[in-house]
């Protein structure tokens, strides 16, 4: 049990989230309140990105499940404990520079990140997208000059792009306020109105439409980036920034992907489970499906696993070498059964063991759950022990026959 669940709440996961389920969830909503795009989410930013870092990091989730938020705060052995990174730096160090900072930012323009939801058949087969883009451009018809005339400093901040304010707090007391120059708009120049450019109104760039062709390769994962170099925005005496697609993968109805593995669930009857059966699958290929078949006499046990070898995710960059296909096997059991029957399935089924009951032991009758109160003793019965409950992990090893 986790003493706090705050950073799992803020990274809308549950306390038993893998790393992969960590990254995916801290890459959306990272995405989705940067401070380039949402300006007022600041301090959420900053939150999801301390979230991460304490989360990924396994000595330190090990001391935040054990002693909460103040046991980072305090520290602690194994190195688990002291202050935060920078949430930029996080950021940075996840996307490998996405929005561009740091010194980067004095020669290149910042990245542009894109998400890019594709189904889980687009990366197992590979396709081609079109994407319609937003960029700026520099001017053509002034190129990149804003004017006829090469811009002057700005006489009202001197070319700083700040202004600053003096505020009377009180008697002998007075504070300095630093804003954004409103006659530059912090550019540190201006350009004389009669002599700016038309065509871009002095701001030196232009909107233009780009229509990007992003390649989704066969055996691509969620999270996988594809860089289109130097098609971002552009800014004169700068280099234009890179345009950055973040492939999201939609969920699947059948299968899930782990890996280069794909896993599914399969229902089958009780007569199947003990007597075989043959059963088709629609594979992610399209127009192909593949027949699994049991082995005369083989006896399929509730939730377990078999695998198909070579039917699982191509691998990237070697797509003609793929993964496991992974079933497992839910057997729906009948209500009830016939009295009459009985005695015919206790001539075929294996025999009872002998069982002896205490002369002093008293009887007592099972009584059925409602749905509600299954569920939840289901749930607190597999809390403890995750591997071992319905959709926990399966340990499996496969052999080629």
């Amino acid at each position: 049990m986790v003493k706090e669940t705050a950073y799992y709440d803020i990274l809308c996961v549950k306390p038993t989230a893998n790393n992969d389920e960590l990254k995916k969830a801290y890459r959306k909503l990272a995405l989705k309140y940067h401070p380039d795009k949402n300006p007022n989410e600041g301090e959420r930013f900053k939150n999801i990105s301390q979230a991460y870092e304490v989360l990924s990091n396994p000595e330190k989730r090990k001391l935040y499940d054990a002693a909460g938020e103040q046991g980072i705060k305090e520290g602690g052995t194994g190195g688990g404990g002291g202050g935060f990174s920078s949430p930029m730096d996080i950021f940075d160090m996840f996307f490998g520079g996405g929005m561009g900072r740091g010194r980067q930012r004095e020669k290149k323009v910042k990245d542009v990140i894109h998400q890019m939801s594709v189904s889980l058949e687009e990366l197992y087969n590979g396709t081609l997208r079109k994407l319609a883009l937003q960029k700026h451009v520099i001017c053509s018809k002034c190129e990149g000059q804003g004017g006829k005339k090469p811009p002057e400093k700005c006489p009202t901040c001197r070319g700083t792009g700040m202004q600053v304010r003096i505020q009377q707090l009180g008697p002998g007391m007075v504070s300095q306020v630093q804003s954004m120059c409103g006659d530059c708009r912090g550019q540190g120049e201006r350009i004389n109105p009669k002599d700016r450019c038309k065509t871009c109104e002095g701001r030196k760039v232009v909107k233009d439409r780009k229509i990007l062709e992003v390649h989704v390769d066969k055996g691509m994962e969620d999270g996988q980036k594809v860089v289109f170099a130097g098609e971002g925005d552009q800014e004169p005496g700068l280099e234009p920034g890179d345009i950055i697609i973040v492939l999201d993968e939609k969920e699947h109805d059948v299968f899930r992907r782990v890996g280069n593995d794909l896993t599914m669930q399969m229902h089958i009857s009780l007569v199947e489970a003990i007597c075989g059966f043959n059963r088709p699958i629609k594979t992610l290929e399209e127009n192909r499906t593949i027949v699994i078949t049991t082995i005369p006499g083989e006896v399929i046990r509730n939730a377990e696993v078999k695998c198909v070898l070579g039917e699982g995710m191509p691998q990237y960059k070697n797509p003609f070498e793929k993964g496991r296909l992974l079933v497992q096997f839910m057997v729906d059991f009948p209500d009830k059964i016939p009295l009459d029957h009985i005695p015919q399935l206790e001539k075929i089924l294996p025999p009872r063991s002998e069982i002896i009951i205490p002369d002093d032991s008293e009887e007592c009758q099972l009584v059925e759950l409602d749905r509600s109160q299954r569920r939840r003793q289901n749930n607190s019965m597999y809390d403890e022990d995750d591997d071992e409950g319905p959709g926990g992990r399966q340990h499996v090893q496969c052999q080629a026959s």
